[in-house]
């Protein structure tokens, strides 16, 4: 660990990417060069996907250095006492981060930036040529100059088809561009030492790689679940300080600081039954700060992914508790038909459990910085609204609290009565994801489609003195909610909480497009 000291002040290195500046820096580094041995030394080709700013970049990065033989960047670190050779490579980084892909100029504009680079060492003598053919060129070219194989690091291969996912036109050209470039990598394989491709999304699906010898997918390998990313462990290891001087800044003492960033940022898990990862990004600038806030979903929530829930024909409860199989996490359908995937993949979601016996796993969201942020994103896509009056959540949840269910429902039916429903395509989703948000928004113990022994509520919500029981038809009628709920006995659950109980009835009509009645029976605690 290299740490800077200025007045005793540990330094972060926010929205630093490279290694060299981080160690030269004196920033606080947490050292995962273990990792960069062991891919070095057990295979060829490789891809991992992680979510955006969960420090890939910063591997690539450590990759660079590290076939560059810069033995005395990694002094003190672990691959220090692992490393014996350090022997010194020609690396081709190729970083496709930064440039906008909104016009078909994009993709190639890109790749000529780093082609006509890598030119000026190994000559140009093909500068006329395609990408691809320039490309294959300068790799042969780097071997017969140095008389060593090359190095290929290929950071955020796939941001031009993120960025165009909802452009199926561009998006295929893109695609195109990028599977005959990344191709050369299979012909040119006596000339490559190492190659690595890392990106948020793995679109096996659009065949990106099939023009490319399979790299070793490690996104979901247990061994490397914690390449990106920071432990509990390494916290305790590396951070230690930082989360003693937040806990004083924060007048609370080291375990509760913990607790508070655990339940805060910590959650991701990359394989089944795997340790918690936390987001380093969210995680240093809450060091840096002092202040818990959320900062990963501060930086933008990607469009297409609100557009595509409300597109999709997907339940919004089934982002929590919603079951994936390994393959299908991996991107193997098609994002529309399978929404859940991509969420996966950029940190939206993650893997909550592992049902062994179905071999399935079960997602959710990893943490409240995600929890909250997202349903904030899914707001203006579901609940817009006619006029600009914003949703009143405090009103709700001071309803809520007090208990006072006529009004919670009052509020309700005025809120439904002015939604803008040409946004909605099945009347019975749109009404039941609605539901879902603004109950997810109210931020209380709240429940979707829970299972009793009788049956399947389809919401509870669960105050310090008060659970209140929802069920809610289409074109139904109320009567038959309540009786429902007294058949089905849903109060059963909770008949020893010491909780008032509060049993709503609700209906919805798809020709008047609004709540239109409900009733409500209170039962003494």
């Amino acid at each position: 660990m290299n740490i800077k000291n200025l007045n005793d002040m540990i330094i972060y290195p926010i929205g630093i990417q490279t290694f060299e500046h981080i160690v030269k820096g004196g920033y606080l580094y947490v050292d995962k060069t273990d990792f960069v041995y062991k891919l070095a030394h057990t295979g060829v080709y490789y891809f991992l996907s992680r979510p955006r700013r969960f420090g890939k970049s910063l591997l690539i990065s450590t990759l660079e250095s590290y076939f560059l033989g810069k033995r005395e960047l990694f002094k003190g670190l672990k691959i220090d006492a692992l490393e014996k050779d350090w022997e010194v490579y020609p690396v081709l980084h190729l970083d496709m981060n930064g440039r906008s892909y909104d016009n078909e100029e994009g993709v190639r504009r890109q790749l000529n930036q780093h082609l006509e680079a890598w030119e000026d060492i190994y000559g140009d003598k093909y500068k006329d040529r395609e990408p691809e053919e320039r490309f294959t060129q300068i790799i042969q070219l780097a071997y017969k100059q140095t008389g060593k194989p090359v190095v290929i690091l290929i950071d955020e291969y796939d941001k031009p088809l993120v960025e165009t996912i909802d452009n199926e036109e561009l998006n295929e050209k893109f695609r195109n561009q990028l599977r005959a470039f990344y191709g050369v990598m299979k012909s040119q394989d006596r000339y490559i030492r190492f190659a690595m491709l890392t990106g948020v999304t793995k679109f096996s699906k659009v065949s990106v790689f099939s023009d490319l010898n399979q790299p070793k997918d490690i996104s979901m390998r247990k061994d490397y679940q914690a390449i990106c990313g920071i432990t509990d462990e390494e916290i305790d290891t590396y951070c230690r300080q930082s989360v003693e001087e937040m806990a004083e800044a924060n007048d609370t003492d080291y375990d509760d600081m913990r607790a508070q960033l655990r339940k805060r940022y910590d959650g991701y898990h990359f394989c089944k039954d795997g340790v918690g990862v936390y987001n380093p990004f969210s995680l240093l600038n809450a060091f840096d700060a002092k202040e818990l806030k959320n900062y990963w979903f501060a930086t933008g929530t990607p469009t297409f992914l609100t557009t595509l829930m409300r597109n999709s024909h997907l339940s919004i409860d089934a982002l929590v508790g919603g079951y994936q199989t390994e393959d299908e996490l991996g991107g193997k359908e098609s994002f529309a038909q399978n929404p859940l995937s991509i969420m996966y993949q950029t940190g939206y979601l993650t893997i909550k459990e592992y049902d062994k016996r179905r071999d399935r796993l079960m997602l959710g969201f990893p943490n409240e910085e995600v929890r909250t942020g997202f349903v904030k994103a899914l707001v203006p896509a579901y609940l817009r609204k006619r006029n600009e009056s914003p949703v009143n959540i405090n009103a709700l949840l001071d309803d809520i609290y007090d208990g006072n269910a006529e009004q919670f429902m009052q509020r309700l039916q005025t809120l439904y009565a002015n939604l803008d429903y040409s946004i909605a395509g099945d009347m019975e989703l749109y009404f039941h994801n609605t539901l879902c948000l603004i109950f997810w928004m109210l931020g209380l113990n709240t429940h979707t489609e829970r299972h009793t022994s009788n049956g399947r509520m389809d919401a509870t919500v669960e105050t310090d003195d008060h659970v209140y029981i929802f069920e809610i038809k289409l074109d139904g009628s109320v009567d038959a909610a309540l009786k429902q709920i007294e058949e089905k006995n849903y109060a059963a659950p909770f008949a020893m909480s010491g909780k008032k109980i509060v049993k709503i009835a609700a209906n919805f009509s798809s020709e008047k497009r609004t709540l239109e009645d409900y009733k409500i029976v209170e039962e003494k605690k």
